[in-house]
């Protein structure tokens, strides 16, 4: 992606660039399944949460210690409640965990830089936040990397995901 605006043959190409690139986006599926992505929710709270002791570095302390039992706790409840297969409520929709696993992912990949302990530990947070994070993304009906298409009107009620059954897993 590149924008050249001293001729006008640079600036076409420019342009040109742009629309191929977000055609590339808009053409971009979830590849990761929803059960999937429900069951593996449940594996990635446990690991964060006591990744602290897998990886050793309980003993460092601080917020080194404290981030990822907070984000495996946080990981763990919206997988409970997540409205997939694997979750035993059903209340939070996948696009809405999908979006908090973004969130909650980049946290903890950028948490050892942020609050400056990235000298004594870095990997485990930041393989587990990229883990997370990407999981986000590229889950199936994830509204990072799906585009809403036209709104028609359902039993009274015009939604974009009642049309293209999003909001069912």
């Amino acid at each position: 992606m590149f924008i050249i605006i001293s001729k006008k043959t640079n600036i076409r190409i420019a342009v040109l660039s742009l629309y191929w690139h977000r055609q590339n986006i808009d053409n971009m599926k979830g590849f990761i399944s929803t059960t999937f992505f429900g069951y593996s929710s449940y594996i990635l709270a446990l690991v964060t949460m006591f990744s602290p002791w897998l990886f050793g570095f309980v003993h460092v302390g601080g917020a080194s210690l404290f981030i990822p039992l907070l984000f495996g706790w946080f990981q763990l409840i919206m997988a409970i409640f997540s409205n997939t297969k694997a979750g035993m409520v059903g209340v939070f929709p996948v696009q809405m965990h999908a979006v908090l696993n973004v969130l909650s992912g980049s946290i903890l990949l950028f948490s050892p830089f942020l609050y400056a302990f990235s000298a004594s530990v870095f990997w485990p947070h930041l393989i587990l936040g990229g883990l997370i994070f990407l999981a986000g993304i590229f889950v199936q009906n994830s509204p990072l990397i799906n585009r809403p298409h036209e709104m028609l009107p359902e039993a009274g009620i015009t939604s974009t995901d009642a049309h293209e059954g999003r909001l069912m897993v």
